[in-house]
C-alpha cells in the first residue's frame, strides 16, 4: 500500500509494502490515488514521496513476471503521471531504490538521498530491461556512458556516486524525510519544465554512434549468448535517436521480446533456485529450519597451496580472525607472500583500503607451522592436496588438538567423507566443505555430509557460507559429490570425440557458443592435466599399478581413452608447462592455440588404434557432453544425493561456468524436452555400448513414461524420499 498524509503544504506519500516496499499492484494503485488526492487539494503546493521503515523501494516484486498479465506496463504511466504533476515531487530515497523503485524516483522532479542509500537498475541480471521508462529517463538525466553502465551490469551505486552522477540533486547523512520535505518547500512555485526528464534531450557524446556501436560490441562478448544486456543497449539507442513516446514504444517492444525469451525464465529459476538451497535437508530428518549453527569466532586453514591461500583470503576478508599453518617454514613463507599480495590486491578493490582488512594484525591472521595454536579455533578446513592417507593423518591429529566442540572441515574434491572422519574421535563434527578456485572468488561451496555429520554442523557450514558471502549447497557424499562426478562423463566423452575424428578447438568453440566461458579442454589446461592423472594412478587406472596386459582403451569393461594419459606422460600439463590440449606462448602463459603436435598425435593415435576418423558436427559434440552431464545429474538425484534439480542447477551455474541464462543443466533438459534427451542417450548409447555414461538413467526413463512433469515435480515420482546415508 501506500499512505497519504497532508503536512503543511507537503503532501506525503509513503510506500507500504514490508520487506522492501514491493511495487505490487495495491502500491501501485496507491500510490496513483495518492497523487491525483495530492493534485485535485488546493492546499496542498508540493508532494515528497518515500517509503516505510528506512527503504524507498526494491521495485517490482520478481514473481509478478513469470505472470503474464502483470509488469511495469501498469508502472510507465503512473512514472509519467508523478513526472506530469503540477506540483513539485520530491523522492526521498533511504536504503535502497532498485528497479522499478529507481524509476519512480526518476518520475520525481527532485530525489534525496540518505548517504548510504544504494540504487540501481538490475532488470538485467533477470534477463529483462527496466520496463518503466528507465531506458529513456535514465540517459536523459546522467547521459549514455553512465546510463548504459547502470543498465547493462545492473549494478548498484552508492548515493555518493549517484551525486556526482547528477542522478541524485542532494545527499544527506541523516533525516532524508525532513531534507527533502525543506526541499520541496524551498522549489513550491518554481518551474517544473526543466526537471521533467522526458522533455530533456540526451546529453550528446561527439562519437555517440561509434560509441553506442562499440558498447554493443563489448556486450555481445561479455554476455556469450545473453540476450537482455543486448537489448538495453538497442533500448538505451532508442533514448538518442527518437523522440521521447517513440523511445517509450521501443523500450515495451524490447521488453516484451525479453519476457517471452527462454532466457529470462531461466534467468527467474535460477534466481529462486538460489534461495531454495539455502533450506537444505539431510537424512534423518534434519533440515534448516530445526538446526541452529554455531559460532564461528576463531578458524583455521591447514595448507597454502592455491586453494589454502583463497580460502584465507575469503575468511579475512569475512572479518574471521585466521590462523593459517603449513608443514614447514619454506612452505609458510611462501604462503605467506602468496595470501599478502592477494589481500592486498583485494583491499585496493575495497572502499575502505587496507585499514579495514587489517590483515597485518596478528590477532586477525596469523601464520604457524605449529598445529597446538589450533586449540582454540571453531573451525578447521584443511586444504591439503588430495591425498586420502595425508588427510587421515591431519584429521587425526586435529582431533587430539582442537577444542571438543570445534567444527573439523574438509577442501576435498571427491573423497570420501565418512573415511576421512573415520581417523578422529569426533564423526559428527566432520563435513567436507569443497571450494572452488580461486577461493577468494568463486561463489560456489559444496557442503558435503558424511554418514554421522551432525546438523549443527551442516547448519555452521551453511552459515559460514553466508559469511564468506557464498552460496552453499547441501549435498551427500559420493565420489566426486555432485559437481565433479557430473563434470566425469562430460569430460569424458569431449575426449572420447577426440579419439572418434574432432579436435580440442572444436569441441571448445561448440561449448563456448553455448554460453561456457570456457570449453573443457581449455579448463583442463589450466587447471593441470596433472591433477587428473594423479587421481588415476592413485585409482589403479593408469601408471605402474595398472595390471599387465590390460587393453589400453578399456577398464573393467568399459571404454577408457588413455589420451590424457600419454599426454601428460610426455610432460603436457597445461599452462603451467606451456604445452597441453593447445600450445602456449611461454610455461604459464594463457594464450592457448591449436597445436599441430597435438593434431599430428591424434592422427597416430588413431592409426595406432584402428580407429576410423570421422567427422562429427556441433550437434553431436553438444548432445554428447551435455546429455551425459544431465543423465548423471539424473543419477545424483536417484540416490538421494542431493534433494532436488535446483541444487544441481545451483551448483553447476555458481562453480563451473555453466551460463545462467540457461537455467542450469536439469533446467536446460526440461527446456529441451525430457524425451528428446532420452531419445538422444538411447541413439549414443547404441552406437556406444561400452560407455556406461550414456545409458539413460532409470530415473529419466520413468519421468518421460510420466509424461515429462514440470521441474518442481520430479522429486515426488521417486519411489524412495528420503537422501542417502
Amino acid at each position: 500500500m501506500a499512505q497519504y498524509a497532508r503536512g503543511s503544504a507537503v503532501a506525503v506519500i509513503r510506500l507500504r509494502n514490508p520487506p522492501v516496499n514491493a511495487l505490487s499492484l495495491a502500491v501501485l494503485q496507491a500510490l496513483e490515488d495518492g497523487l491525483k488526492k495530492a493534485d485535485a487539494d488546493p492546499s496542498v503546493k508540493a508532494v515528497m514521496i518515500c517509503g516505510e521503515n528506512g527503504k524507498f523501494s526494491a521495485g517490482a516484486d520478481i514473481r509478478g513476471f513469470s505472470s503474464p498479465k502483470r509488469h511495469g506496463v501498469a508502472l510507465g504511466p503512473i512514472v509519467s503521471l508523478i513526472e506530469s504533476s503540477e506540483k513539485p515531487v520530491v523522492a526521498a530515497i533511504e536504503g535502497v531504490a532498485l528497479g522499478g523503485g529507481l524509476e519512480v524516483a526518476l518520475g520525481c522532479h527532485y530525489r534525496v538521498a540518505h548517504a548510504k542509500a544504494r540504487m540501481g537498475l538490475p532488470e538485467v541480471t533477470i534477463g529483462l530491461l527496466p520496463g518503466a521508462e528507465g531506458t529513456q529517463r535514465l540517459p536523459r538525466l546522467i547521459g549514455v556512458p553512465a546510463a548504459l553502465d547502470m543498465i547493462t551490469t545492473g549494478k548498484h551505486i552508492p548515493a555518493t556516486e549517484a551525486l556526482k552522477l547528477g542522478l541524485v540533486d542532494e545527499i544527506v547523512e541523516e533525516n532524508t524525510i525532513e531534507a527533502a520535505i525543506r526541499l520541496a518547500n524551498k522549489v513550491i512555485g518554481q518551474p517544473l519544465e526543466p526537471r521533467r526528464l522526458s522533455l530533456k534531450p540526451v546529453p550528446k557524446l561527439p562519437n555517440m554512434e561509434a560509441f553506442l556501436r562499440e558498447a554493443l560490441v563489448k556486450v555481445k562478448r561479455q554476455a556469450r549468448g545473453c540476450l537482455a544486456p543486448e537489448l538495453c543497449v538497442q533500448a538505451v539507442r532508442a533514448a538518442t535517436e527518437r523522440p521521447f513516446a517513440e523511445g517509450v514504444r521501443r523500450e515495451r517492444e524490447l521488453f516484451g521480446l525479453l519476457l517471452s525469451s527462454g532466457q529470462a525464465q531461466a534467468l527467474q529459476y535460477a534466481f529462486f533456485a538460489e534461495r531454495a538451497v539455502r533450506r537444505w535437508a539431510a537424512p534423518g530428518g534434519a533440515s534448516w529450519s530445526s538446526a541452529a549453527p554455531q559460532p564461528v569466532r576463531k578458524a583455521a586453514v591447514i595448507g597454502l597451496g592455491t586453494m589454502g591461500r583463497g580460502i584465507v583470503t575469503s575468511l579475512v576478508k569475512a572479518n574471521i580472525p585466521v590462523v593459517a599453518l603449513e608443514q614447514d617454514l619454506e612452505y609458510l613463507n611462501k604462503g605467506r607472500k602468496a595470501v599478502m599480495l592477494l589481500l592486498e590486491r583485494e583491499a585496493r578493490k575495497m572502499e575502505g583500503g587496507a585499514q579495514t582488512l587489517d590483515f597485518h594484525n596478528p590477532a586477525r591472521l596469523q601464520f604457524t607451522v605449529d598445529f597446538d595454536l589450533l586449540c582454540d579455533v571453531d573451525l578447521v578446513i584443511e586444504a591439503v592436496f588430495e591425498n586420502m592417507v595425508l588427510k587421515k593423518e591431519i584429521f587425526h591429529k586435529l582431533s587430539k588438538i582442537c577444542k571438543p566442540g570445534a567444527l573439523l572441515c574438509t577442501n576435498t574434491s571427491a573423497l570420501n567423507i565418512d573415511e576421512i572422519a573415520s581417523a578422529t574421535n569426533r564423526p559428527q563434527q566432520v563435513i567436507g566443505t569443497h571450494f572452488f578456485s580461486p577461493a577468494h572468488v568463486m561463489r560456489l561451496l559444496e557442503i558435503i555430509y558424511g554418514r554421522h555429520t551432525s546438523p549443527t554442523a551442516i547448519a555452521t557450514a551453511m552459515q559460514l557460507a553466508k559469511a564468506l558471502k557464498k552460496v552453499g549447497v547441501v549435498v551427500g557424499n559420493c565420489f566426486g559429490f555432485v559437481g565433479n562426478r557430473m563434470m566425469f562423463p562430460y569430460v569424458q566423452q569431449a575426449v572420447f570425440l577426440l579419439e572418434e575424428g574432432s579436435r580440442p578447438e572444436a569441441v571448445d568453440q561448440v561449448l563456448e557458443d553455448f554460453g561456457f566461458k570456457i570449453g573443457p579442454f581449455r579448463m583442463s589446461d589450466l587447471a593441470g592435466l596433472d591433477v587428473g592423472w594423479r587421481s588415476r594412478k592413485e585409482q589403479g587406472l593408469t601408471g605402474p599399478s595398472l595390471a599387465a596386459g590390460t587393453p589400453a582403451r578399456q577398464r573393467h569393461g568399459q571404454r577408457y581413452s588413455p589420451l590424457p594419459d600419454l599426454l601428460c606422460e610426455q610432460g603436457r600439463f597445461g599452462q603451467k608447462t606451456g604445452k597441453g590440449w593447445y600450445q602456449y606462448e611461454r610455461a604459464g602463459g594463457r594464450t592457448a592455440t591449436p597445436d599441430p603436435w597435438l593434431h599430428d598425435f591424434l592422427s597416430q593415435y588413431r592409426d595406432t588404434h584402428g580407429i576410423q576418423s570421422r567427422f562429427i558436427d556441433q550437434e553431436e559434440i553438444l548432445e554428447r557432453c551435455l546429455f551425459s552431464l544431465i543423465n548423471e545429474g539424473f543419477a545424483i538425484l536417484a540416490e538421494g544425493i542431493a534433494s532436488g534439480p535446483e541444487h544441481l542447477d545451483v551448483i553447476y551455474i555458481n562453480g563451473y561456468g555453466w551460463p545462467k541464462h540457461r537455467g542450469g543443466p536439469m533446467f536446460y533438459a526440461s527446456t529441451v524436452g525430457l524425451p528428446r534427451v532420452l531419445a538422444k542417450l538411447q541413439k549414443y548409447s547404441e552406437a556406444h555400448p561400452d560407455v556406461p555414461g550414456l545409458r539413460p538413467n532409470a530415473f529419466l526413463k520413468k519421468l518421460v513414461a510420466v509424461r515429462s512433469p514440470p521441474l518442481k515435480e520430479w522429486m515426488s515420482y521417486l519411489s524412495h524420499q528420503s537422501p542417502k546415508l
